[in-house]
């Protein structure tokens, strides 16, 4: 396919830009992402567009993981596994990507951010502060598991994906909202960098657009993940409540055919 025009690309930077910014707080980037990319590139085939929604996804995660790991400090007893498993779910997710309708997963998507937005909405004390919920090996299977399962969806399709693992980390593990994102962002890059090595050797990357799109998700994200730890859990959840709403007015609207 031909090269983007200079409009075209610095809008789909901008979007990028935004994405990296809201990945870092609560995830869910990809659900900015995509869409822009889907726009952008209408001759580029599904494959391509996932591919390279993936390269400009990792450079943010990356400067966003080391800002978190740095200040946050999350347990690598529980990120090891999570991002050990999500990786390996990514793998299975990105090999079956290029049969599997994005259509498909629209109404399944809305649905699970509809309750976790809900959820998370009538439980206003829910991931204020730490309280795991399972302890020793109970508490590694739990995060293995969800970084089975989510993993497997971000190498299949991927948006929502952050949003996702922080609310699985709250909700299921207990942790706090900013203890969830840290650990989300970490799950998050294993998830990408799979993808990634699934991806690269079919040549699906679009390398030029890709990274110009990295360049500015990393700034996204560098803005985004130092933002959420000078405010706090309190700012996490407020901001991962808004996004959520945002993501169902989009996801609805288009299954709805309003946009």
């Amino acid at each position: 396919m031909d090269d983007p025009t200079l409009t075209v690309t610095v809008l789909l930077g901008l979007a990028a830009l935004a994405a990296g910014f809201v990945d870092a707080v609560v995830g869910g980037g990809g659900l900015i992402q995509l869409p822009a990319l889907l726009l952008g590139l209408p001759g580029a085939a599904p494959v391509q567009v996932l591919a390279t929604n993936k390269l400009a996804s990792i450079c943010g995660t990356t400067v966003s993981s080391a800002t978190y790991y740095r200040r946050v400090r999350p347990d690598p007893k529980t990120f090891g596994p999570l991002m050990l498993l999500a990786f390996t779910g990514s793998v299975f997710g990105a090999l079956v990507a290029a049969q599997i309708p994005s259509e498909a997963f629209d109404p399944i998507v809305l649905v699970a951010l509809v309750v976790v937005g809900a959820y998370v909405l009538f439980r206003p004390a829910l991931g204020d502060a730490t309280a795991l919920r399972f302890s020793g090996h109970r508490h590694t299977l739990a995060a293995m598991l969800t970084g089975l399962a989510i993993g497997f969806y971000d190498g299949a399709l991927g948006p929502g994906t952050g949003s996702f693992f922080v609310f699985t980390l709250v909700g299921l593990l207990g942790y706090s909202f900013l203890e969830a994102s840290a650990k989300a962002r970490l799950a998050n890059w294993a998830t990408n960098a799979a993808a990634l090595c699934v991806f690269i050797p079919h040549g699906a990357v679009l390398w030029k657009i890709g990274l110009v799109m990295g360049v500015c998700n990393l700034a996204g994200g560098y803005v985004g993940a130092r933002t959420a730890v000078s405010r706090g859990t309190r700012f996490v959840r407020v901001f991962f409540i808004l996004v959520v709403s945002a993501f169902i007015v989009r996801i609805g609207g288009g299954i709805l055919g309003a946009w």
